[in-house]
């Protein structure tokens, strides 16, 4: 019987009537939500990046700029010693990671080394740095990779506060910036953003110093000939530039400016800065120009001469001005570079996402037009079937995507589109557990007394099932978390979420309804519908053509896999590196032709361009240069040049070899863990044969997967792998339910022949197999047809995919059974003629 205690009902009422609380917000204004209750919760779920526009950012600290650093101070520190003790020596110099030098005199070398050790013991000269000695009084010093990992480090975390300051100063308010691994950073600039003068800001260590000019020599003649060790020999911004010879010592640098402000002369259009110097750096700059009447000072920026005035006279108030060849907004990134203080390295970007608010805006409404549908579209199907428990199961999914919403505002998790394709994709999930259960219901009503008795038998032997099919789903998921960009751990998160509210809700919420239907109503037996009598009675042999279907299967796995190994896929820029960039005509519609000449110039190698979305729209996918991490955001700007004048961007990615290389091993080893992770569960719960089979359905239909991304030449990216993972768990989700009815038979029919006993569960379960994967199948569709063109593929390979496992699990994973003797034994003729008259109405008896 099925039984709810009063208090029981009122908790989980209780239980949907918080989840309401906590998900409303989501419907109000900013103003509205502060408005409300202080003791309410005003959690909502925060919109991503490719929802609500802006820039997603990966940045590397360059490591040889700290390798670099560490030379010259290691140099510099060896020079200052030797020279302070009178040692004599030559040949001083830094390459890679070694500092070799010459002691003249032989007999001091050891007088060297003593010298030296102390120096490395107080760390002046880095972290883990090695002494040699040679012959001949040569000396090395070796700086470790570990040093310098350490140091990478060390730059990593001090350019954390320096890089917010920076986003803070260029006026955007609504940003993130957290340290990824040892040498990155992670930015997300949300809203309206300039991502290409944002880069450019982010970029440059802008270190601002102030140098005297080497008058000993021209810059021209020292490079001719040999400069002292004591200067070096830099390049001025001008074009072609010109080279100086600066002294090394820099007397003040930017930590000394207090005040820094652009300045733009309306008159003439010239750009500078002003400046105001702290205590210190106002005595040292009047000491220096007061000894320097006549010389020339250089002002150097991230090792160029910007400016080199003449010392008329001694500047002793603190203040000046540095005349900038910049233009208006330049100028400006330069005094907020300035004022946030010098990064320790450069910081190159090695990935760039980057959307439109508007594109945004789209990406919402074709979410929300198909997650209606879906739900319109399922709702109908449900209520077709089951009548009054189909409009129980639209109630639970109503509450279940409530309890979503709440569970994802509580956690204060980021909602992608790929976020709002898994919410849809829960849409007919979730009603998949209402079908099992109320299949499994109509099952049980033939061998009990009474209707109510059969619901309660119902719900309770399909919960098993249920758990077993979703964990799997689950376990993908989690996977998936792990494997991605933020978008697809949008998808990851709603999927896993809704798959716990799914069936925390078929247990509790929609048990709870049903059993007061039945207290209410008394009804005597499970309404009844066209489509779900049509599998009353099947008894169609499954295994009687198996051999020709794994056959079958067996060829068209081995021309994908053939398909696979020579055309290969068509690798998106998530594993191959590039960029891919959608444009919008800003007038008229966009010409693919023009488009294409006008890149061509531009000599960036392959450039593919193709329509998307309407007329107006354009896709231009650029191979990877080949060139480094540069090379990759350099294409990129060049084509934002061009175009920048007839288009607006509405979506721009670039991909540099590391990440990309990267993601090609993370998504290689999460496919790999998913099928691990489920075959060791599906092991520890049925037995080994299941398991087998479970494996060969998930490589089947992998495979098949894979050489359907061939034939098609779809993009395969990220979001490929997130339809793999995800085919994989729901594969396996239909395979568990057929497995779970063999389990149950196997135990309760010990002779019957194991063909026979295969068909026999194949058919009391085809109607929750047909009827799951069409409440799947119908989400998946509104989602393709209204979704929007940016997971059209991914939507398109989902509704292959799920008709894939469907027929995998009745072809592929039960003749592996056979295959493998679950059942060895070979009962006799009598007992097979019997067990087979008994399967016929499609019920074992």
């Amino acid at each position: 019987m099925l039984h709810f205690s009063r208090w029981k009902t009122l908790l989980i009422w209780l239980a949907a009537f918080a989840a309401i609380v906590i998900a409303a917000p989501n419907l109000l204004s900013e103003a509205q939500r502060f408005s409300l209750p202080g003791w309410l919760r005003h959690d909502r779920v925060t919109l991503g990046l490719d929802l609500q526009g802006g820039s997603h950012i990966v940045l590397k600290v360059e490591r040889s700029d700290i390798v670099k650093d560490r030379l010259e101070e290691a140099v510099a520190n060896v020079r200052n010693a030797l020279r302070g003790a009178g040692i004599r020596y030559t040949g001083l110099s830094g390459n890679d990671q070694t500092v070799t030098v010459r002691i003249t005199d032989p007999a001091e070398t050891q007088k060297a080394v003593d010298l030296l050790k102390p120096l490395m013991a107080a760390g002046r000269l880095g972290p883990q740095v090695a002494l040699q000695q040679g012959e001949e009084g040569q000396l090395s010093l070796q700086i470790s990779d570990a040093g310098i990992t350490a140091d990478v480090a060390s730059a990593r975390t001090r350019s954390l506060d320096i890089v917010a300051r920076r986003i803070a100063g260029f006026g955007h308010a609504n940003f993130l910036v957290r340290p990824d691994g040892a040498d990155r950073i992670v930015v997300q600039v949300l809203g309206s953003v300039d991502a290409e003068r944002l880069k450019n800001l982010l970029n440059q260590p802008a270190k601002l110093s102030f140098h005297l000019i080497d008058a000993s020599m021209s810059g021209q003649e020292a490079l001719n000939g040999r400069w002292p060790a004591t200067s070096q020999v830099l390049y001025s911004l001008d074009d072609p530039p010109i080279p100086y010879l600066v002294d090394r010592t820099a007397f003040v640098s930017g930590s000394n400016m207090v005040d820094i402000e652009p300045v733009v002369d309306p008159q003439t259009q010239d750009t500078s800065i002003t400046y105001r110097l702290d205590a210190e750096g106002t005595q040292r700059l009047a000491e220096v120009t007061g000894q320097n009447i006549g010389k020339h000072l250089a002002i150097v920026f991230d090792d160029q001469v910007m400016s080199s005035p003449v010392i008329d006279a001694a500047i002793t108030g603190g203040e000046g001005t540095i005349s900038a060849n910049f233009s208006e907004d330049g100028v400006r990134d330069l005094a907020i570079m300035l004022r946030a203080g010098a990064l320790p390295a450069t910081l190159t970007s090695v990935e760039e996402r980057s959307v439109s608010p508007r594109f945004g805006a789209d990406s919402i409404f074709s979410g929300l037009v198909a997650g209606l549908v879906a739900v319109v579209l399922v709702a109908a199907l449900m209520i077709a079937l089951y009548r009054i428990l189909g409009v129980i199961a639209v109630v639970s999914l109503f509450f279940n995507l409530i309890f979503i919403v709440a569970v994802l505002s509580l956690a204060g998790a980021t909602l992608t589109l790929p976020g709002i394709a898994g919410i849809v994709l829960i849409v007919g999930m979730a009603v998949d557990s209402n079908v099992l259960i109320y299949e499994r219901i109509r099952e049980e009503e033939k061998t009990t007394h009474s209707f109510a008795e059969a619901v309660g038998r119902g719900f309770a032997r399909a919960f098993a099932t249920i758990v077993d099919a979703n964990v799997t789903i689950f376990i993908a998921a989690i996977i998936l978390f792990f494997l991605g960009s933020e978008s697809i751990r949008g998808f990851a998160v709603t999927l896993a979420v809704g798959i716990l509210t799914t069936v925390f809700t078929a247990f509790t919420l929609t048990r709870s309804i049903v059993a007061g239907w039945l207290k209410g109503r008394h009804p005597r037996h499970l309404p009844k519908s066209v489509l779900t009598d049509l599998f009353e009675h099947a008894n169609i042999r499954f295994m009687g053509i198996r051999r020709y279907v794994f056959t079958a299967s067996a060829v068209i796995s081995l021309i994908a896999m053939a398909a696979f190994a020579t055309a290969g896929l068509r690798l998106g820029i998530d594993f191959a590196g590039g960029s891919l960039i959608e444009v919008t005509a800003k007038q008229g519609n966009a010409d693919l032709a023009d488009l294409q000449s006008r890149l061509n110039d531009l000599n960036l190698g392959e450039v593919r361009v193709e329509r998307t979305g309407g007329p107006s729209n354009a896709r231009i996918s650029i191979a990877s240069q080949g060139g480094g991490e540069n090379a990759e955001q350099s294409a990129a700007t060049l084509v934002r040049g061009e175009l920048q004048e007839d288009y607006d961007f509405r979506r721009v990615e670039v991909v540099g070899p590391a990440i990309s290389g990267e993601l090609t091993m993370m998504a290689t080893l999460g496919v790999l863990a998913a099928l691990a992770a489920i075959l060791i569960y599906i092991w520890i719960r049925f037995e080994w044969q299941f398991a087998v089979g479970a494996i060969v359905a998930t490589l089947h239909d992998v495979i098949i997967m894979l050489g359907l991304f061939v034939l098609t030449g779809i993009e395969f990216n990220l979001t490929s792998i997130a339809a793999v993972l995800t085919i994989v768990g729901y594969s396996l989700n239909d395979t568990v339910v057929v497995y779970d009815r063999m389990r149950e038979n196997l135990k309760r029919y010990r002779k019957m022949p194991l063909p026979i006993l295969i068909d026999a569960s194949i058919n009391q379960t085809l109607s929750r197999t047909i009827l799951t994967a069409a409440t799947t199948l119908l989400a998946l569709l509104a989602l393709y047809l209204f979704g929007g063109e940016v997971i059209r593929s991914f939507t398109f390979m989902m509704l292959f995919g799920v008709a894939l496992g469907t027929f995998s699990s009745i072809y592929i994973a039960a003749p592996v059974l056979i295959v493998f003797r679950l059942r060895p034994e070979a009962p006799d003729e009598e007992e097979s003629n019997k067990t087979d008259a008994g399967v016929k109405s499609g019920t074992v008896v």
